[in-house]
């Protein structure tokens, strides 16, 4: 009786059955890379530099790896497991913005039922990691976060107002309050003025993006504030809000001391001059640098933060 051992392919068999093989390998690594992209992996970036930067600031120095790393991965996940949810809800004018058309969901590459079952698993895990490795305070503080984000910016105000990224953009603010209760158990004062940071730069932020992409948000339907109030205006609302985001960024100096309020001052100062450009400029190139300063702006001024802390002690 021939077994399965006793049976050799042909070189056609062996060279098809190998094709299979990496036709197979190929589709499972480009799911995966759908479903990561659904996660909005360079948000969880920039949130997690603001948690974990927050945590250092927090504990005065370098918190135990082991906390680093749970209070990450709990962050990473809740960050991961809200975007899903947003990639979800959102698929339909995902559809019609050339920036998003490419999407798993609009393309049909992953269904909506399959992203939605992603995006709370991700938060249900989020709240696990935080309650078992970090604590409960953590793990309520980034539930909260998530859920805002799902359910106050992407289902009631984003398609709404033009106030939805003034008032959605607390849901992104969230990460250095976690830190701060990863850490300390509570959250202190400063953790309130990390919180207003993020939330006073998000508006101009994502209002620099919306210069860019004007006619993707109209014909979505989304009330950005460009196509609200036009080019002129908005520019001079995010002048008003960095003004705001730069004064609030200088308390954090009462307590990490000049080294800290040097690089704050710098860091506004340049934010404050490009803004001025672009103002100036009107163009879409400019706006694109504008905004792409802004994301490094909030990474830097997380890591002065959490640098001069350590060197403080």
């Amino acid at each position: 009786m021939q077994t399965s051992a006793d049976i050799v392919l042909s070189p056609p068999d062996a060279i098809a059955a190998s094709g299979v093989a990496r036709t197979r390998s190929t589709q499972v690594r480009a799911t995966a890379r759908d479903y990561i992209s659904l996660a909005k992996p360079r948000i969880i970036v920039l949130l997690l530099i603001t948690e974990v930067a927050t945590m250092v600031i927090a504990a005065r120095g370098i918190p135990s790896l082991a906390l680093l790393f749970w209070a990450a991965l709990g962050g990473a996940l809740a960050s991961g497991g809200s975007g899903a949810i947003n990639c979800w809800y959102d698929r339909d004018i995902d559809r019609v913005m050339a920036r998003t058309c490419s999407r798993p969901l609009p393309s049909g590459r992953i269904l909506p039922w399959q992203a939605l079952t992603f995006g709370v698993s991700l938060i249900a895990a989020s709240v696990l990691v935080f309650s078992l490795a970090v604590n409960t305070l953590a793990a309520a503080l980034a539930l909260a976060g998530g859920l805002f984000y799902v359910f106050i910016y992407t289902m009631l105000l984003k398609r709404r107002t033009p106030l939805n990224i003034v008032i959605g953009g607390a849901a992104g603010a969230f990460p250095p309050l976690v830190g701060w209760a990863a850490v300390t158990g509570t959250v202190g004062w400063l953790a309130f003025v990390l919180f207003a940071l993020v939330f006073l730069w998000t508006p101009p932020h994502f209002w620099s993006l919306a210069l860019l992409l004007r006619r993707d948000y109209r014909n979505a339907s989304v009330p950005m504030l460009p196509g609200i109030i036009g080019t002129a205006r908005t520019h001079r609302r995010i002048l008003l809000y960095l003004l705001a985001l730069i004064t609030a960024s200088l308390l954090p100096g009462l307590t990490l001391g000049i080294g800290y309020s040097i690089g704050a001052v710098l860091l506004g100062g340049c934010y404050l001059a490009l803004a001025l450009w672009a103002r100036a400029k009107g163009s879409s190139h400019a706006a694109a640098v504008l905004f792409h300063y802004s994301l490094a702006y909030l990474a830097l001024i997380f890591v002065v933060g959490a640098v001069t802390a350590v060197v403080l002690g």
